[in-house]
């Protein structure tokens, strides 16, 4: 599981959220029932049987009946055919059901989940699966089947590798520099590379070592594993343990899931192994599904069956490349339109997402997906129902028109679905112009630590931002007076002196009372003296709103370059409550 970008934002209360499969949860098992035996011993009528609280050997009894039943075919295709795509929640249902013809409407409906064109006869993922069990068993069979394989594992869930790195013999290794550096002999192995897995990430290299050196490839999170030389002393040194600022021992007594051995990257290394557990961990879930219910309300107009589920989207332009710019989306839900479920005195609501940014050819160019929980200690959630949660999606996008289609759905109540479709201009940051980013505002912003720049929710550069959004189109985000007012910006293509090799330009900032006009902070800086010799600066500020009187305001930032001679302005209206 892996956090995401739902935060519950109010005055005294911050509560992260936890993102995760979608599970509706439904009454509580150890609930009383007035009608059981127990509670009505006089009543005559026998309670339903799937309705009662079943004892502790009931219980194991019908575990193993159910067990017992699902034998034969239903059997094989649950452990054998679907074993890698399978998703828990699905198992745990396929497991509860009674009879044969539940079982093949089950079978039925998942592989029309996973069917990438839903009004096709034939199917093309479950196809392409039972290719991919035969690719498996005829190529990484190791005195087992190949599906049952490290290898035919990755093969099946994932498919074929953009690239493998094989070492089939082992043999004579020159470490790379983050493996420690220097020579070593290993046992045979494979690197598998993929550019991009959906819900794992971009560029992922899964390592497999045989190690018993009889075709049984494993998968391991320990580059050192495929090392066969690790164990014999003073023979396969890294560069630091032949430079003797390292023992080969210190491998074994430092703790941490790698043995490589100290080398010129090993700090990175230990700061990256909870990325590699979690990695890890990714590829042995089972893939994701994408949301097919959810697809109808992005292709067409497909009329609701009850209430819209309302939500509110900014979207920000910030400058990467000529031909890149971020789009951060943020989307803000009130948890008070949001359904929640009670067990163990946690309250949760949870949200799946899908997004769609088609061209003007209709292309698809970007698409996203989400599970999003929101969990609140049950007797706090009366108390954050004014509250609204956020989630953040960053695209990278080339400038030109968009269309951007996103649909929600409250998975605690299926008919309350939502959609957002919007028209989107990506602008383009000409070298020759002075131009700026969105102007944001926000309620948090702070720096992050090294690894996490520009990476994770809310993260823009090495800063972590997550923007205020309005509560619809022309109407300003709101802040409390006990908040602090955020605001960031960036600059781009400022003017550079030739002589002196430093940009000249005055950045000024005001605040301004709407209600007459009044200038409230009106200061100015230099960026010579903020970044000189660079032709981009970002600009962050806080100022907090203890002092304001509840009405509305404008902060405005002014660019004058006194170098290429131009003047921009940015402004954004805001609420104090």
């Amino acid at each position: 599981m892996k956090t995401c970008g739902f935060l519950l934002l109010g005055a005294s209360l911050v509560f992260s959220a936890t993102v995760g499969g979608a599970v509706a949860y439904g009454q509580d098992a150890q609930s009383g029932d007035s009608n059981s035996p127990a509670a009505k011993p006089q009543v005559v009528e026998h309670p339903d049987p799937l309705k009662r609280r079943l004892s502790d050997r009931e219980r194991i009894q019908q575990q193993k009946d159910l067990k017992k039943e699902i034998k034969g075919e239903y059997k094989k295709w649950l452990d054998q055919d679907v074993v890698w795509i399978i998703t828990d929640e699905e198992l745990q249902a396929f497991k509860q059901l009674s009879n044969d013809e539940e079982r093949d409407a089950f079978i039925e409906a998942f592989w029309q989940r996973r069917n990438p064109n839903p009004d096709s006869p034939d199917n093309e993922y479950r196809e392409e699966h039972y290719q991919r069990i035969a690719y498996a068993n005829e190529h990484f069979a190791a005195g087992k089947p190949g599906w049952k394989t490290d290898r035919g594992h990755i093969y099946i869930a994932y498919g074929k590798p953009d690239s493998i790195d094989s070492h089939p013999s082992g043999g004579q290794y020159e470490r790379p520099i983050d493996e420690g550096g220097g020579s070593t002999s290993t046992y045979p192995f494979e690197t598998w590379h993929y550019r991009y897995l959906e819900g794992v990430g971009d560029n992922i290299d899964i390592e497999f070592v045989d190690t018993c050196m009889c075709g049984d490839y494993h998968m391991t999170i320990d580059r050192s594993e495929k090392d066969a030389l690790k164990m014999v002393p003073g023979a396969g040194l890294t560069l630091y343990e032949q430079w003797g600022q390292g023992s080969k021992t210190d491998r074994f007594t430092q703790g941490g899931m790698e043995q490589l051995g100290l080398g010129p990257r090993s700090s990175m290394n230990q700061s990256k192994q909870f990325d590699r557990l979690n990695t890890y961990a990714k590829l042995m879930a089972a893939p994701q599904i994408k949301f097919k219910d959810l697809e109808q309300y992005l292709t067409k107009s497909t009329i609701l069956n009850g209430p819209p589920f309302l939500f509110d989207v900014r979207t920000d332009y910030v400058k990467v490349t000529n031909e890149t710019v971020l789009v951060p989306l943020t989307l803000q839900v009130k948890n008070r339109d949001v359904t929640f479920s009670n067990k163990d005195g946690v309250s949760t609501g949870t949200v799946n997402i899908l997004g769609r940014v088609t061209n003007l050819n209709h292309k698809v160019v970007q698409t996203f997906e989400d599970t999003v929980s929101i969990q609140v200690p049950s007797e706090l959630l009366p108390k954050t129902q004014d509250n609204v949660s956020v989630y953040w999606k960053s695209l990278p996008l080339k400038p030109g028109l968009y269309k951007v289609d996103i649909a929600i759905k409250d998975v605690n109540n299926p008919d309350h679905i939502g959609t957002w479709k919007r028209s989107v201009n990506v602008p383009k940051f000409d070298d020759d112009r002075l131009a700026a980013s969105s102007l944001i505002l926000a309620d948090k912003m702070e720096r992050v630590s090294t690894h996490e720049i520009s990476t994770g929710n809310f993260v823009i550069g090495n800063t972590r931002i997550r923007p205020r959004v309005s509560a619809g189109s022309g109407v300003p985000v709101t802040f409390k007076r006990e908040q602090s007012l955020n605001f960031w910006m960036q600059v781009y293509n400022l003017g550079i002196d030739e002589k002196s090799k430093v940009n000249s330009a005055k950045i000024e900032y005001q605040i301004t009372d709407l209600s007459n006009n009044k200038a409230l902070l009106d200061a100015t800086e230099e960026t010579a003296k903020l970044n000189p010799h660079a032709d981009q600066v970002t600009l962050e500020k806080s100022v907090p709103l203890a002092s304001l009187q509840p009405g509305k305001y404008q902060v405005t930032i002014k660019v004058d370059d006194g170098v290429s001679k131009q003047q921009i302005a940015e402004s954004a209206p805001f609420v104090v409550e």
